[in-house]
């Protein structure tokens, strides 16, 4: 991404979790540690099963006197129905703040201009209020915002920014092997370790509870880690429930399809070097493991 681009990800959505036990509500429930969440840094967390699979991935974003969770637009209403399940007697407000608030991502470079940057994953600073972090999965993947829709043009314009195509932004994600678009397709399908989370820095080991902890410190604990979501690469579509086979035999399935599609491969190593760069067949086309 150029550094003075802008992408604006129509797809995301905001939710506002406020009130006096916000912190150690959402601490309760999630994999990385929202007490380490404060205004100079952010985290990737993610809510699980009790058995420990995936429902759900977010970044989580001190604000004012609560805490913004940036999440896939599509699955927003489902986010806040399972939050009020686990809310029980918190004294806490979970709130759709979508029409308000908008997620962005700028460059690396244009966030290190600003005043009190630093070039670490998750930092976090405040530009007119609103807040700039790195982003805590991958510093290629750039800095987000959350920025407030009525400042969102004005804040492009003082910044000197260009709004580019979000294709541009997901394309790099997806060469990353991080999986942003059409989530919902894994949930209770893949492990959270699975997902690559420890890499993501979205699973805290050293946090005390939280949901799905047990058998996910299980799976640490004891190598027990069998399988990997991987990015796919192939010049024909690709098909939700496809068959990945390498030398006739099966060794995975696609669960997110076009235009960003990833499997559930069988971990034979753990650098995957007999199956990176080789021809796999999926849906009798020739696909390739990317990142």
């Amino acid at each position: 991404m150029e550094k003075d681009q802008i992408f604006i990800l129509k797809d995301r959505g905001v939710i506002f979790v406020n009130g006096e036990d916000a912190r150690d509500f959402l601490q309760n429930i999630v994999t990385n540690d929202v007490y380490k969440v404060n205004d100079n840094y952010s985290c990737f967390a993610s809510l699980l099963t009790p058995q420990g699979k995936y429902l759900y991935d977010f970044m989580i974003i001190k604000h004012k006197n609560g805490y913004i969770i940036d999440c896939e637009s599509n699955q927003i209403e489902e986010l806040i129905k399972r939050l009020n399940i686990y809310k029980l007697n918190s004294k806490i407000e979970i709130l759709n703040l979508s029409n308000e608030f908008q997620v962005a991502v700028v460059s690396i470079d244009k966030f290190l201009s600003l005043e009190n940057s630093k070039n670490i994953e998750g930092h976090t600073l405040k530009y007119r209020d609103d807040p700039f972090f790195i982003d805590p999965r991958s510093r290629s993947l750039g800095a987000r915002v959350i920025i407030n829709l009525e400042k969102l043009y004005m804040s492009i314009k003082k910044l000197g920014l260009k709004i580019g195509d979000q294709k541009i932004y997901y394309e790099k994600s997806h060469m990353l092997g991080i999986a942003q678009i059409n989530t919902k397709n894994l949930q209770e399908k893949v492990f959270g370790l699975e997902c690559n989370f420890e890499e993501l820095n979205g699973i805290d080991f050293k946090k005390g509870c939280y949901i799905g902890q047990e058998n996910t410190a299980r799976m640490k604990l004891k190598h027990k880690l069998r399988k990997k979501l991987v990015a796919l690469k192939s010049d024909k579509k690709i098909n939700i429930g496809s068959d990945v086979n390498y030398k006739d035999k099966k060794i995975g399935t696609v669960l997110i399809s076009d235009p960003y599609p990833f499997a559930i491969i069988k971990l034979v190593d753990p650098d995957f070097t007999e199956f990176k760069d080789k021809e796999l067949l999926v849906d009798n086309n020739i696909s390739k493991i990317i990142q």
